[in-house]
């Protein structure tokens, strides 16, 4: 029953860091080049990031780069810690391919998780329509509009429409002027394991030079009968090596509407 729930507890985990892998993989954001827009509704940024997220999807032709995963386990029946580091080669329209550097740690979660998720990844790629962040995923409800150094973001929250254990809800953050997700807070949609008591995920997205790719997921777990797993991959070494040009993009009308503002320095309430 110990074995049976580490691979519960971590097949889990690796499953959650995949699928919000999987929000904008499929669609990497490019830069428009436009300021800042005025504050739209949930409903327009939701449709200008769907619009440009197809057109981005197609731009992006191929790319490479290098991930380090790594999960520590901690609690019943005995602490687990593992290492792996990928290089990835990713080909349009849904065509991965990881190759191994090197490994350490439990060999156990290097072959139950890690290999696990890599595959879990190339298969979802395949079917990206029931993962992908839309409306027909889920619901939004707008929270606010942050201000900062870094760029003007719309904070949306987030609610699945379904079960699908890919899904979460939590909270995003949509660049105001790429339309492109560049942060994550969420919890799945359904809690993945009876031993699980609760999990938080986070992800964050960088820009290598037009595009927006992730830069690091970091996944804790707390589990029922006490300790944690904590799953972080780190995102390195990017190269765009094939990409057409993006066409114009059919954005929605802009409107003005009374949203929150938040300053970057300031905690949200």
């Amino acid at each position: 029953m110990s074995w049976r729930w580490i691979r519960l507890v971590a097949g889990k985990i690796a499953s959650l860091g995949m699928a919000l892998m999987l929000v904008t993989m499929a669609a990497a954001q490019e830069s428009t080049g436009t300021p800042a827009t005025p504050q739209l509704t949930a409903t327009d940024v939701i449709h200008n990031l769907e619009a440009h997220n197809q057109a981005r999807a197609a731009a992006l032709r191929q790319f490479e780069g290098t991930r380090t995963y790594t999960l520590h386990h901690r609690g019943f029946p005995k602490s687990l810690d593992a290492e792996m580091v990928v290089q990835l080669d990713y080909r349009a329209p849904s065509s991965k391919e990881f190759k191994i550097i090197s490994q350490s740690g439990s060999k156990f979660i290097q072959d139950r998780v890690f290999k696990r998720m890599m595959e879990s990844e190339r298969e979802a790629a395949k079917d990206q329509d029931h993962n992908a962040l839309n409306e027909s995923n889920y619901s939004f409800e707008m929270e606010g509009f942050e201000q900062s150094d870094q760029g003007n973001r719309y904070v949306l929250k987030v609610s699945p429409r379904t079960k699908n254990k890919f899904l979460y809800r939590g909270t995003i953050w949509v660049d105001a002027a790429d339309f492109a997700v560049v942060k994550i807070e969420a919890e799945p949609a359904q809690n993945p394991s009876f031993f699980i008591k609760k999990t938080e995920v986070k992800h964050r997205y960088q820009k290598v030079g037009d595009f927006w790719l992730p830069a690091e997921n970091h996944t804790l777990s707390y589990l029922r009968f006490g300790g944690h797993a904590e799953l972080s991959i780190e995102y390195q070494n990017y190269k765009i090596v094939v990409a057409d040009p993006l066409g114009p993009v059919q954005s929605t009308a802009q409107r003005t509407v009374p949203v929150q503002t938040f300053d970057r320095a300031e905690p949200r309430p």
